[in-house]
């Protein structure tokens, strides 16, 4: 099932390439990362509230990335570029384990994040999320079960940054609160 699911969106016209292309290798390109980097400055300047979504954002793809890069050691699954010799290959090859999509892992987290903290104002990321797990089947380096994996990490990290938050900041109120009692 999961080879015949790669093979019907790898085989997808290659019209498409250029769209998938730019979701699966968007972040190598050095104008999309300043873009990201201001999108990520106006957060942190705009209110309390994009704030921490932003922190919560970073901290999310990171513990995202965390989880994948463990499960790729812990879990060396071949990607189809490797396994398919009639794949369609539409980016470098990769070698390495793709167990679980780092790119469908990095996403998700900021998608659940986003959409946690500025409700309707993040889901933009959702349908990101999605093709750019997408992208990286039709693209060649990834299986779906791969890419699926990748999303619920990337969901995973997204609820654990906060959660994490969420206690963090009960605990800081419980101490402000024992602060402000008088000494007895």
């Amino acid at each position: 099932m999961d080879e015949a699911l790669f093979r019907w969106i790898n085989g997808w016209p290659d019209g498409l390439t250029p769209f998938f292309w730019f979701l699966s290798e968007a972040t190598k390109q050095d104008w999309v990362r300043i873009v990201l980097a201001l999108y990520v400055l106006g957060l942190l300047l705009a209110n309390a509230r994009t704030r921490r979504a932003a922190v919560l954002t970073l901290l999310a793809w990171g513990i995202a990335n965390g989880f994948t890069e463990a499960l790729k050691n812990a879990f060396q699954m071949t990607r189809p570029c490797v396994d398919l010799l009639d794949c369609s290959l539409r980016v470098g090859k990769l070698t390495s384990f793709g167990t679980a999509s780092s790119h469908a892992a990095s996403m998700a987290a900021v998608a659940f994040v986003m959409t946690a903290v500025l409700g309707r104002w993040g889901w933009f990321w959702i349908p990101i999320a999605f093709l750019v797990g997408l992208s990286r089947i039709y693209v060649g380096v990834h299986y779906p079960s791969q890419v699926m994996l990748g999303w619920f990490c990337g969901a995973f990290a997204g609820l654990l940054a906060c959660v994490m938050h969420r206690e963090w900041t009960k605990l800081r109120k419980a101490r402000e609160a024992r602060k402000a009692l008088p000494d007895r």
